[in-house]
């Protein structure tokens, strides 16, 4: 298999395995689906981290295997291309991308799907599409822009340039940078600090968040009242606010 699924102290780390530079074929883009999907369901899986290994996270599409596609394998094609990124952005926990090296087209894509980018020292992104004659296919032309904002988003998609850990930081590609050695530990250490937290309020936070940014903001208070009012019916609310009130903040024990 091409990518791989370990679960420590309820964190799921799912992560690439096609040296040398984790290129994504589309065996490894279905998987990543398939993990997605897994993680998603499974109880014991609380967090995740998204993780390419020491070296590099991932480097991109599969060049050789895309180019010997026609117009027609690729309108087919696109589509669970961008399912299987999807997938990874709809899982509804907390999900960290743990970068080192390249995190170049189909990577940079991936890295965007997380909630939260852990960058090293080495770490280098981009969007090159379009030094190949095309554009990014995996989200990357409407989660960058929506990340970064739009004019900084096309200013990367129309030059193909990369950028270094500390300009990714500035632009709010990612939002840590720490020693190369370290990337892994340190997104390992804030996802299991979260799988700690209340899963279905965590999932709440989340989805509110991520569907209240594509809608205008009456509907999204509404998204948000509704969340904030089911959770009412939530053991974790109950044992929250009675940790609160006899113990103090931040004292609570979630299942």
């Amino acid at each position: 298999m091409t990518v791989h699924l370990e679960v420590a102290e309820g964190v799921g780390t799912i992560r690439l395995a096609r040296p040398p530079m984790n290129a994504l074929d589309v065996a490894t883009q279905d998987r990543l689906k398939e993990l997605a999907e897994e993680v998603t369901a499974r109880d014991d899986v609380r967090a995740v981290v998204l993780y390419g290994g020491e070296k590099v996270f991932a480097a991109g599409a599969d060049i050789k295997e895309m180019q010997a596609m026609d117009h027609a394998a690729m309108v087919v094609r696109s589509r669970a291309l961008q399912d299987s990124f999807t997938a990874v952005a709809r899982i509804p926990k907390p999900v960290v991308a743990a970068v080192t090296g390249y995190a170049l087209g189909g990577g940079c894509e991936l890295a965007l799907c997380a909630d939260y980018r852990i960058a090293g020292e080495n770490a280098k992104l981009g969007q090159p599409e379009i030094l190949l004659g095309v554009i990014p296919g995996a989200g990357g032309t409407q989660r960058l822009s929506r990340l970064i904002g739009p004019s900084r988003a096309k200013d990367l998609i129309f030059t193909g340039r990369m950028v270094k850990a500390d300009e990714a930081l500035s632009l709010g590609l990612v939002d840590r940078v720490v020693p190369a050695d370290e990337v892994y530990a340190q997104a390992h250490a804030w996802a299991a600090r979260l799988a700690q937290g209340p899963a279905i309020a965590l999932r709440a936070a989340k989805e509110s968040i991520d569907a209240g940014l594509e809608t205008d903001l009456e509907t999204g208070l509404a998204i948000e009242r509704n969340w904030f009012a089911g959770l009412f019916a939530t053991e974790d609310r109950e044992r929250g606010m009675r940790s609160f009130v006899e113990d103090g903040p931040g004292k609570a024990k979630f299942r």
